[in-house]
């Protein structure tokens, strides 16, 4: 995995700088990496690795809490440096068209993860080995990970370069919408939510 290209990128957030990573210039879904321009690399580094999620960034579905958690981390990030990790996994890696179905099934009463099984679709098939990669490349040694998921967590466990120094809580209020979608996600993937 490489660059393939970057840029300034200013937010209503601060400053970062962008970078598209894949193994090939032809991939029209790289990893994506925005560096905040107070990130100083050499010190422990607040990360965020968020999944893509186009229903709650872009139109702001009130399903899940992917908007606001990217929103929060952004933020924080532009004020005190960071690094977002933003995974090309629609929908726990299922992509747009089976999450689309898998809300279908959830309208009829299913979970999250029965919708997704039902679809023949693992629970969750996001992979996050490569952000290991991705942070190496970057020359980070010490991580303060922004995160509810103890999978995340779990790639630092005996990793030789890096160290997990801190886990920072990013829980978002529930709404009337989402309060199924958490349930599911404390009780069957084990998150940290209250």
């Amino acid at each position: 995995m490489k660059i393939q290209a970057q840029a300034s990128l200013p937010t209503a957030f601060g400053d970062f700088t962008i970078y598209a990573l894949s193994e090939s210039q032809e991939d029209w879904t790289p990893e994506l990496i925005l560096v905040s321009k107070n990130t100083q690399l050499d010190d422990v580094v607040n990360v965020r690795i968020h999944s893509e999620c186009i229903t709650g960034e872009v139109f702001r579905s009130k399903k899940c809490e992917c908007g606001p958690q990217l929103d929060a981390a952004m933020q924080y990030f532009g004020e005190n440096g960071g690094i977002l990790i933003y995974l090309r996994q629609e929908g726990r890696n299922i992509g747009i068209i089976n999450k689309l179905k898998a809300y279908a099934l959830q309208e009829q009463g299913h979970d999250t993860v029965e919708a997704n099984l039902q679809l023949g679709l693992p629970a969750d098939g996001r992979d996050f080995q490569m952000v290991t990669e991705i942070l190496t490349h970057f020359g980070v040694k010490k991580v303060r990970l922004f995160t509810n998921n103890p999978e995340k967590l779990a790639i630092f466990e005996n990793h030789e370069t890096i160290e997990l120094v801190e886990r920072v809580p990013l829980q978002m209020p529930s709404l009337p919408e989402n309060e199924e979608y958490l349930a599911t996600k404390k009780n069957y993937f084990k998150h940290w939510i209250d």
